[in-house]
Order: structure tokens, then C-alpha cells, then sequence
């Protein structure tokens, strides 16, 4: 497997920024890519070690491209992820004012994040949507738009530079982006880890999302994303892409899995893996008894009663 790391390009992104804060980054040729489907298609065929992509922001959550992306295809995992805060800068050619901006680029993803300032200070410029927000750049440098919202970073890396710095709509705004490889075993348990998978129900019917969410909620999993993705089998066919507090190793997360895979028509495991926050979660109230302690005696005390121990 060559020793690289796909990324979501071209140079310049928040997807690099990002990707250098692992350790690991520094050991590995970083390969931009031009979307995130060729980033983690490059994983799947064995030319890349893993794809580094972006998965959800603060301000529209889960981020539809790579979502569909995990959800159809050769499965793939989830191994880390990084939370950047975000703020925008506006790039133009140098000598360009504010008056002569009559169109603007960034990634899709970028335009809610800055929609409220666009309104205020651009409010007749066109909007046209790039792969990425340093694509966007480039293409300002070529002359295709007279302005971009990307990171302040690139303005150097394209001979552009920032009209404006700190544009956000909303304070402490973060994008979260996840490290994608081919499927192997997780990392063990830190005690602050999350789970994603992807769930398909049986048939629609009434309380089938809740009985998908009983499955969690029975055994005190919080839930951290929850994101329904049509499955293009026509209007009304979704599947849910869910993000859980803890570890498949845990003994009430792999109890839920396994509920899951029970009552769903598929279950796609996406990995566990170390939250970017380290934070432990409130996953095991007491007086729920779903504690892992507490699940580990249950299940003793069920062999017991079989063996007439009890």
C-alpha cells in the first residue's frame, strides 16, 4: 500500500490545514485530489493508504458528498478526525475593490457559513459553487470570478490576496473531517470514542425510526449525528448515517450493532474511532444499569441461569 494520504484539493484547502495537525501527516506524501469521490476512490483501488475528507460543519452538519460517498461503493473506515474552526477570507487579484466584485466562489459547503455577510456587503454578487474552496481560489487567479471565500492561507499559494479576514455568520464555527481507509480492525478503546454506521430499515412504516433509535436510547448511547440520505430508490427511501458515543468494543454499543442488525434490512459500519475532542461522553447514566459492568453481569448472570447456577 504506497505511503500517502489522499486529501480533498488542490493545495490550499481547509482539508490540508487540517490533515497536517495528525503526526502521521508528516510521514506520508500528501496527494491532493479534485473531489472527495476521487479522494476516496484513490483508497479504493489501492492508490492511496487513506483519503482525508471533510464530513460535517457546525452550521449545516453532516456534508452530503462524502456521506453518499461512505454510504454507496466498496466500504470503507472511519479511523480519526480533526475539528478546524473556520473562518473565511476574501480573495481577489490584487486591486480589485470590494464595488468591482460582481461574482463569488467557494465550496458548497462554504456558502451558509458566509450567506449573512454576502447579503450585507455583496448582495447583487452571482454565486458559483467550486470542488473546494482553494479550487475556488485558482480559479479567481485565472480570471474566472472576481472573488473567493477561502482560508487566508491561500492567498499567497495564488498570488491573490485577502480583501477581507474573519468572515463567519457564526462564532466558533468548526468543520469536522474524518481520516478514511480500506477496512481493518478499529483502534482499541481510549474511553472517548464514537461509532458510525449507516442503517437501512426493513420497510417504511410508522415508529421505524424510533425502533432504530430505541436501539441506542435503551441502552444509554447518546447520538452526535443523525442524517437521513435518500438511497435512490425513489422519493421516500432514506437511510440514516448515525454518529454514537462510544466504542464497538464497549459491551452496550456492540449490543446495540447487534439490535441493529437484527431488525434492519443492512447495517454498514463505518469504524470507532478516538473523538477529536477527547471528551468521555455521558453514555452510562447508573440508574439505566448500562454500564458496561452492568450489561457484563446481565450476561452472566443469563449463563448461569442456563447452566442451573442460578
Amino acid at each position: 500500500m504506497p505511503a500517502s494520504y489522499a486529501y480533498l484539493g488542490p493545495e490550499g484547502t481547509f482539508t490540508e490545514v487540517a490533515l497536517r495537525t495528525l503526526p502521521e501527516a508528516a510521514t506520508r506524501e500528501l496527494i491532493p485530489y479534485v473531489s472527495v469521490q476521487s479522494a476516496l476512490d484513490a483508497v479504493r483501488a489501492g492508490e492511496a493508504e487513506a483519503a482525508f475528507v471533510p464530513i460535517e460543519n457546525s452550521v449545516e452538519g453532516g456534508i452530503t458528498t462524502t456521506l453518499d460517498e461512505l454510504v454507496a461503493g466498496a466500504p470503507l473506515m472511519i479511523y480519526r478526525e480533526v475539528l478546524l474552526s473556520i473562518t473565511f477570507a476574501l480573495l481577489v487579484r490584487p486591486g480589485t475593490k470590494l464595488s468591482d466584485i460582481k461574482t463569488v466562489s467557494a465550496h458548497p459547503a462554504a456558502q451558509p457559513q458566509v450567506r449573512n455577510w454576502l447579503k450585507k456587503h455583496l448582495p447583487d454578487a452571482h454565486w458559483e459553487s467550486a470542488a473546494s474552496n482553494a479550487d475556488a481560489a485558482r480559479l479567481v487567479q485565472e480570471g474566472q470570478y472576481d472573488a473567493a471565500f477561502a482560508g487566508e492561507f491561500a492567498a499567497a499559494r495564488y498570488g491573490l490576496e485577502a480583501l477581507e479576514t474573519g468572515i463567519h455568520d457564526a462564532e466558533n464555527a468548526q468543520t469536522r473531517f474524518v481520516l478514511v481507509g480500506r477496512p481493518a480492525r478499529p483502534a482499541a478503546p481510549t474511553g472517548a470514542d464514537k461509532t458510525s454506521v449507516v442503517l437501512w430499515q426493513r420497510d417504511d412504516h410508522p415508529g421505524g425510526l424510533r425502533d432504530l433509535l430505541g436501539e441506542f436510547a435503551t441502552r444509554g448511547i447518546n447520538l452526535m449525528l443523525l442524517q437521513s440520505r435518500p438511497t435512490g430508490a425513489g422519493i421516500g427511501n432514506y437511510c440514516f448515517c448515525i454518529d454514537a458515543e462510544g466504542h464497538i468494543s464497549d459491551r452496550r454499543v456492540a449490543e446495540a450493532l447487534m439490535g441493529l442488525k437484527r431488525i434492519c434490512l443492512q447495517v454498514r459500519y463505518l469504524g470507532s474511532y478516538p473523538r477529536a475532542d477527547m471528551q468521555p461522553g455521558d453514555v452510562q447514566p447508573p440508574r439505566l444499569g448500562t454500564s458496561d459492568d452492568e450489561f457484563v453481569a446481565a450476561a452472566d448472570w443469563v449463563a448461569r441461569c442456563q447452566d442451573g447456577r442460578f
